[in-house]
């Protein structure tokens, strides 16, 4: 369905959400992400079979929002809504910036606490635990469920069969105001798992090979399925580390199979749940213990007597296949999870370290810390490094305590830090400094995430990382036996793609919508550069400064990746007319850059700082999902164009390739080009130097994203559907 047709629909239409109804239709094959998706989309046509492409409305299970929940607030009453629509739908967990004591970040705990209270809202306040662990702990995250949260690593709940995804804040306040939200199903990718992991090799060593070995793009904006015998040799902690790094490998979903392992998990999860408050088990004299809201025996049984998979004939986009018998422990980096390569190779060349990490969502449960307590017990961390370790949540840390492992790690000389983000979002105490080498068994090593643009951050396994705080330098345990690995070669992997279904019929061309400029015009600026993230579009350190202005953040755009960037673009808008004399022509710095644009966090403001900046409009090979839906929802024109990607770069980008800046060396090529981008037709005509111009094709944009525009984004167009509602 057009994504136009499903936001002119009335949002306050409450349709009954139809559990049964999959199996009752004519049978068309899905996946069971699709399946999962077709039970929570509501406003659907009479025996619409949701498929990947199709524009839905989701009104998921939860949606979780953690310390961007003060802007999300703000954004909830500036359209108008005074009621959330289902308190029991929303969940708040505050984990990001829990070190930072000030009187300013208390008091918007605290605001956001009141808020949670006022609606009754389920709350997890700072020291609780890491959202994303919280939600799986507790159930929010349940085996075919959807549940989305206003952040990237919310892939992570597909470790136990969640469709899990990220959403971006304005949508978290549509989804408080109304219960639901639009989203695009990806593309269906099967990854299938073949053979065992040696000893010594973890579910993180899967992730990072995965991550460097298809590093084209081969599941940029996809959903995947893992599949395969080697998924049942996976822990449920392996998986969610798995899914959870789905995020940076370009995914927007990663779902493993709801087996006998997922569900034996959950009967150890439900056992703990039911002593949680009580002494002794439930006796012939004592009531049974209350149960769980989420995690509870009628779910489980009702989860065993419908599981829910795959049609054998689901269609897929490609299916990847990799051997896990193949595979060493391997190490991303530096600074780029694209950049993978084995452990030994690493070893041989002895690479010193300032600072190990063991935290985050993707490796701080209580198997992660044993695995380094293991390799650390009885031994000290190298003086010059600095080792920090902060667990997934209080529940972690109880377990790690319980078992001694906690113990190890602080005796061995580890810092320990509060359950959260911290060093992993570039907050708090611990961040690398200029010139040096960190270790972590994060999710994320871009340049400046974790501390200082000019530090390097590698990405490793928890045993990995716990050798090298041993040794000062990056290296693998002593105790794993070379002799049970296999080659340190490349591992064994494969891909076959599906050739697309025919095209049965063109779509039809959508109108111009009164007061969309049909035009984009201005000088073009090109950043020869793929997988520009999110942190060097908009650094982390001020993502969580919810007072900060829109001056500011154009100000600081694009810091991490070009610091003179900000500067140019106001040079350029201040020589520029401040009007055209056409209505229909929208004037600012046209800027282009390569593949995978905006890859990385959900921020919001790496769109809207762009959009503050004076850029009205971006031209990329291709972009980074979550951040092609911020800057729809916030009113940031994106198009694709490869062959004018393809033309600057040979002409302009170092060496003819994008990665190493322009051939004078700028991060930002100005070379006094323009250009004419006519959005509703399709066509984008560049003026190079000396008056030569060429026209390249671009698909349209449709008038769902026009609609979207002229209200000022997804936020102006929820209250104009409030206001036309109540009167």
């Amino acid at each position: 369905m057009p994504l136009r047709a499903l936001l002119l629909r009335r949002w306050s239409v409450r349709p009954t959400r139809g559990f049964a109804t999959v199996a009752d239709r004519a049978r068309v094959p899905q996946t069971v992400i699709e399946k999962v998706v077709q039970k929570y989309a509501v406003g659907l046509p009479k025996d619409k079979v949701v498929k990947a492409g199709d524009y839905v409305m989701i009104r998921p299970e939860h949606v979780m929002t953690h310390d961007n929940t003060g802007p999300v607030i703000t954004k909830f009453k500036s359209i108008g809504a005074s009621r959330i629509h289902n308190p029991k739908q929303v969940v708040f967990t505050l984990d990001h910036d829990v070190q930072n004591k000030t009187e300013k970040n208390l008091k918007k705990y605290a605001t956001i606490e009141a808020f949670a209270r006022v609606h009754g809202i389920d709350f997890y306040p700072a020291g609780r635990g890491i959202g994303h662990q919280v939600l799986v702990e507790e159930g929010y995250a349940f085996p075919h469920t959807l549940t989305v949260a206003s952040d990237s690593h919310s892939n992570m709940y597909g470790g136990v069969g969640c469709v899990g995804t990220p959403i971006v804040r304005t949508d978290g306040a549509a989804l408080w105001a109304t219960g639901q939200t639009w989203w695009q199903v990806p593309r269906m990718i099967k990854v299938e798992f073949k053979g065992r992991l040696a000893p010594g090799v973890s579910g993180k060593d899967v992730i990072v090979a995965l991550c460097g070995s298809f590093n084209k793009d081969e599941v940029l904006n996809a959903a995947l399925e893992f599949t395969g015998e080697g998924v049942s040799y996976l822990s449920i902690d392996e998986r969610l580390t798995i899914a959870n790094m789905t995020t940076e490998w370009g995914a927007l979903v990663g779902v493993f199979p709801v087996d006998d392992v997922t569900l034996d998990w959950y009967e150890r999860t439900l056992k703990r749940l039911e002593l949680r408050t009580f002494a002794s088990p439930a006796s012939a004299s004592i009531p049974p213990p209350p149960e769980h809201p989420r995690i509870n025996r009628t779910r489980l049984d009702a989860l065993r007597a419908a599981n829910l998979r795959s049609d054998p004939d689901a269609q897929y986009a490609s299916h990847l296949i990799f051997d896990l018998s193949t595979l060493v422990p391997y190490v991303s980096g530096p600074n780029s999870v694209k950049v993978a390569n084995p452990l030994p190779k690493l070893e041989e060349a002895k690479i010193p370290i300032n600072k190990a990490y063991l935290l985050s969502c993707t490796n701080a449960r209580a198997s992660d810390i044993a695995a380094a307590a293991a390799v650390i017990k009885g031994r000290k961390v190298a003086p010059n490094v600095q080792f920090y370790v902060a667990p997934a949540s209080t529940q972690v840390q109880r377990d790690a305590e319980q078992s001694g492992d906690w113990d190890v790690l602080i005796a061995a000389g580890a810092k320990a830090l509060p359950a959260g983000c911290g060093p992993c979002i570039g907050l708090g105490i611990g961040l690398l400094e200029e010139g040096e080498v960190g270790i972590s068994a994060t999710n994320r090593n871009y340049k400046g995430r974790m501390g200082h643009p000019l530090a390097q951050a590698y990405l490793a396994s928890p045993a990995v990382v716990a050798a090298s705080a041993l040794k000062g330098y990056i290296a693998g345990p002593d105790s794993v036996d070379p002799s049970l690995l296999p080659p340190a070669g490349a591992p064994t992997f494969s891909i076959v793609s599906t050739p697309p279904s025919p095209v049965t019929a063109a779509p039809q061309r959508e109108p111009v919508l009164p007061g969309f400029p049909g035009t984009f015009a201005g000088t073009l600026l090109f950043a020869p550069q793929d997988n520009l993230n999110t942190d060097g579009i908009y650094p982390g350190k001020y993502t969580y400064q919810d007072d900060i202005t829109l001056a500011r953040q154009a100000e600081v755009v694009m810091e991490n990746y070009d610091p003179a960037f900000a500067a140019l673009v106001a040079s350029l808008r201040a020589t520029a007319p401040a009007h055209d004399a056409d209505a229909e022509v929208k004037r600012g710095v046209v800027l282009v850059a390569g593949y995978n644009f905006g890859t990385g966090s959900s921020r919001e403001q790496a769109a809207t700082a762009l959009k503050s900046a004076g850029v009205p409009i971006v031209v990329a090979g291709s972009f980074g999902d979550i951040f092609k839906r911020n800057a729809i929802n916030n009113g940031l024109v994106c198009v694709e164009s490869p062959e004018l990607v393809a033309e600057l770069t040979e002409r302009y980008a170092k060496d003819g390739k994008r990665g190493a800046g322009g051939k004078d060396g700028e991060l930002t090529v100005n070379k006094g080009l323009s250009a004419e981008v006519k959005v509703v037709d399709g066509a984008l005509k560049v003026t190079f130097e000396g008056g030569e111009t060429k026209t390249y094709t671009i698909q349209p944009v449709g008038a769902s994203v026009q609609e979207l525009w002229l209200c000022g984004g997804l936020e102006g167009y929820v209250l104009k559907a409030i206001q036309a509602e109540e009167h």
